[in-house]
């Protein structure tokens, strides 16, 4: 499938807030299946940007905060990350699905060692049913990620273009892996 990604800077960091969208071939369940955010998901499995996913907090059904762990990129000029964020997960009367997410300090969950700590500011996906077509979904995905450390803007504003359309791609594959 397509995808289009576009960015502007962020009003909440000195970065930018990124937008990817795209039409999968799917019902809306089924990329859910593969994005939402649960421990044990299928999203450590495809996404090549996520090694590990917990859940440190369960607050409710719905609202939880976890961490998530990257590998290292760009040929190891991006060191591992990890991120803790408060995620909401909804559904819509509609079918929409949304994973909101914003990062958060949590006691149980202190910087390790080995790891950056970077920081998500609200972001989030949309799975969008198209109306009168079951087997396909807009996908609607927002990113302003501050990766901490050290690293020049160049290397960041070059990795997440590339990185949200190469999620897209992958996700894609998933689904037909889902599928088979």
């Amino acid at each position: 499938s397509e995808v289009s990604v576009s960015w502007r800077p962020s009003a909440e960091f000195a970065g930018n807030v990124y937008r990817g969208e795209g039409i999968l071939p799917a019902s809306p369940q089924e990329v859910w299946e593969c994005i939402k955010p649960v421990a044990g998901g299928l999203r450590t499995k495809w996404d090549q940007n996520v090694k590990d996913f917990e859940v440190i907090e369960a607050i409710s059904d719905t609202v939880s905060v976890c961490r998530t762990t990257t590998p290292s990129a760009c040929m190891r000029i991006i060191s591992p990350r990890e991120f803790v964020d408060v995620v909401l997960m909804k559904q819509y009367e509609d079918g929409t699905m949304l994973s909101a997410a914003t990062n958060v300090e949590h006691p149980l969950c202190p910087p390790r060692p080995n790891f950056v700590r970077g920081f998500n500011y609200p972001c989030g996906c949309f799975c969008v049913p198209l109306p009168g077509e079951p087997d396909r979904t807009q996908l609607l995905s927002f990113f302003q990620t501050d990766l901490g450390g050290y690293l020049p803007q160049t290397v960041v504003d070059s990795f997440f273009p590339a990185s949200i359309a190469g999620f897209y791609s992958n996700l894609t594959k998933a689904i037909k892996t889902l599928r088979a």
